[in-house]
C-alpha cells in the first residue's frame, strides 16, 4: 500500500488568479506532508500559460514543488499544450530536493523504486516489473491531436486519437497485472477528457472528440488511475478499481460547481481507497436579472447568500435604450461587504429594418407608408400627424390636445357618476322592498 498526493489543475500564473491558486496549493502542500503522503503526483496544467522564468508565478510554483521533492519523490505530467507548452516542465527535474521530481511528457511506464528514485522504461512499457518496484506508474501525457491530424487528416484525427489510445492502455494491462500479482501498487496517471464526465459548470462532455472513455481507462488493468483537466472532482469504480479527477485546486470562474481540493490515495495490488481534502478555494455568488436590476432584490438575495467576503458577480439584460438606467454604484453599495463585486450587463441592440424603396419616395408620407409597410405597422396614426404639422400651428395643435384631454376627463367623470347614480338607484329599490312595521312589531305585508 503506497498512500499518494494527486493534484492536477493549478493554472498558476500572473492577473486576478494567482493568490487563489498559491493561496489554495500551498495550504494542499503542507496538508499533504502533515498527511504523510508517499509520493506526489502532479496530473498536469501546473501552469496556465507560457511565462517568463522570472515570473512571480513560476516563483511561487516552484517553490512548492521543491516543498513537496524534499518530503517525497513527485512525478509531474505533460498537461495541455496550450497551458504547458512541451518543455515548460523541463526546469523542474533541476529543482534538487531530497527527493528527485520524475517529468513524465512521453508514453512510457515509470517505477518508483526504494530511496524515492525513479525508474522510466525505455519504450512505451516495461517488458518485466522492474526489481523492487514500490510502486509501477502508467503515464499518458496529453497528446497532440495536431500530429495526429497531419498523419491521418484532420476529419479523422479525434477518431484516431481514441483508438490509438485504447489500443495503448489496453497494452499496459500485461505489465500492471503482473505488477499487481506480484504485490506491486499499480496507478495509471493521464490529462485528458472522459467522455460522459460533468465540467465545472455542470455541463456533460459528450462527442467523439473526447480522448478516454470508462472503458478503454479501465481496460489499462491498473488499480487507480489518476486523472487531470476537468475541473470537477469526479469518480467511476468497477471491480475495485477506480477512477477519479480531483478537479482544479482553487476556484477559477464564476459558477464552478462542486467543491475544490487534492485527492488523498492508498492505492495497494488489488484495493485502493481514496478522499478529497478540500482547500480554501474562494466562495462566489452570482446573481442574474433578466432585465435591470431590482434594489430591493438584490438586497434579499445578498442576505440569502450571505455574498460578505465572497466574489460576486451581477448580470443583466436590458434594452440599448436602458443601458444608462443601471445604477452600478447603488449595486456595489448593496454588495460592500462582499470581497470582490464583478458587474456585468448585457446591452440587447436595437434591430434596424431597411425598408425597401423608403429613399425613393418623394414625400414623407410616402416614406412613412414605406416604413409601415417594411414593419407591418398601422401608418394612418402617424398620418395624422404629419397632416396635423403640415396644416397647423403648434398653438392650435397644442390646442387641441388639450381639448380632447379635458373632453375624455370629462366622459370618464361622466361615467363615475352613472354609476355612482345606478347603486342609488339600487339602494333606494331595495329599501322599497323591505317589510314594513307596526307599532306592535308585526310585519305587514306587501301584495
Amino acid at each position: 500500500m503506497i498512500r499518494l498526493g494527486h493534484f492536477s489543475d493549478l493554472h498558476y500564473a500572473g492577473g486576478a488568479n494567482f493568490a487563489e491558486v498559491h493561496r489554495c496549493f500551498s495550504f494542499a502542500v503542507d496538508e499533504a506532508i502533515r498527511r504523510g503522503i508517499e509520493c506526489a503526483v502532479i496530473s498536469g496544467d501546473s501552469t496556465d500559460h507560457a511565462l517568463d522564468v522570472h515570473a512571480p508565478a513560476v516563483e511561487a510554483l516552484a517553490g512548492n514543488v521543491r516543498r513537496l521533492a524534499d518530503h517525497c519523490p513527485v512525478i509531474m505530467l505533460q498537461g495541455t499544450f496550450a497551458h504547458e507548452l512541451p518543455g515548460t516542465l523541463n526546469i523542474f527535474r533541476l529543482l534538487g530536493g531530497r527527493y528527485p521530481i520524475f517529468v513524465a511528457d512521453r508514453l512510457q511506464q515509470v517505477a518508483l523504486l526504494p530511496g524515492g528514485q525513479w525508474q522510466a522504461s525505455n519504450g512505451w512499457r516495461f517488458e518485466g516489473v522492474p526489481d523492487g518496484a514500490l510502486a509501477l506508474f502508467s503515464c499518458v501525457p496529453t497528446v497532440n491531436k495536431a500530429v495526429v491530424a497531419a498523419a491521418c487528416g484532420a476529419t479523422e484525427a479525434a477518431a484516431e486519437v481514441g483508438e490509438e489510445l485504447t489500443a495503448l492502455l489496453r497494452g499496459f494491462a500485461p505489465s500492471n497485472v503482473a505488477a499487481r500479482a506480484a504485490g506491486v501498487p499499480t496507478i495509471g496517471i493521464s490529462h485528458g477528457t472522459v467522455y460522459g464526465c460533468i465540467t465545472e459548470h455542470g455541463v456533460p462532455m459528450a462527442g467523439f472528440d473526447h480522448e478516454f472513455t470508462t472503458a478503454s481507462l479501465f481496460s489499462a488493468d491498473a488499480t487507480a488511475f489518476l486523472l487531470g483537466h476537468i475541473h470537477r472532482h469526479q469518480t467511476w469504480e468497477q471491480d475495485g478499481r477506480v477512477i477519479a479527477y480531483p478537479g482544479s485546486i482553487g476556484r477559477l470562474h464564476y459558477g464552478e460547481e462542486g467543491e475544490k481540493g487534492f485527492l488523498l490515495w492508498e492505492v495497494g495490488a488489488v484495493c485502493v481507497r481514496f478522499a478529497l481534502v478540500p482547500t480554501p478555494a474562494k466562495r462566489t455568488v452570482e446573481i442574474s436579472f433578466d432585465g435591470l436590476p431590482d434594489l430591493d432584490e438584490l438586497r434579499t438575495r445578498a442576505q440569502e447568500a450571505q455574498v460578505d467576503g465572497a466574489f460576486v458577480r451581477v448580470r443583466w439584460n436590458v434594452p440599448e435604450e436602458d443601458r444608462g438606467s443601471v445604477n452600478r454604484a447603488a449595486i456595489e453599495a448593496v454588495l460592500a461587504g462582499a470581497a470582490e463585486v464583478k458587474l456585468e450587463g448585457r446591452v440587447i441592440p436595437v434591430v434596424r429594418t431597411r425598408a425597401a424603396g423608403i429613399s425613393q419616395e418623394p414625400s414623407v408620407a410616402g416614406k412613412i407608408r414605406a416604413w409601415a409597410r417594411a414593419t407591418e405597422s398601422d401608418a394612418t396614426p402617424l398620418l395624422a400627424c404629419l397632416e396635423a404639422l403640415q396644416c397647423k400651428t403648434p398653438e392650435e395643435i397644442a390646442a387641441e390636445v388639450l381639448e380632447d384631454t379635458r373632453q375624455a376627463q370629462e366622459a370618464e367623470q361622466a361615467e363615475l357618476d352613472g354609476e355612482a347614480n345606478l347603486g342609488q338607484t339600487v339602494i333606494a329599490a331595495v329599501e322599497a322592498t323591505r317589510p314594513l312595521h307596526d307599532i306592535e312589531g308585526e310585519t305587514l305585508e306587501l301584495f
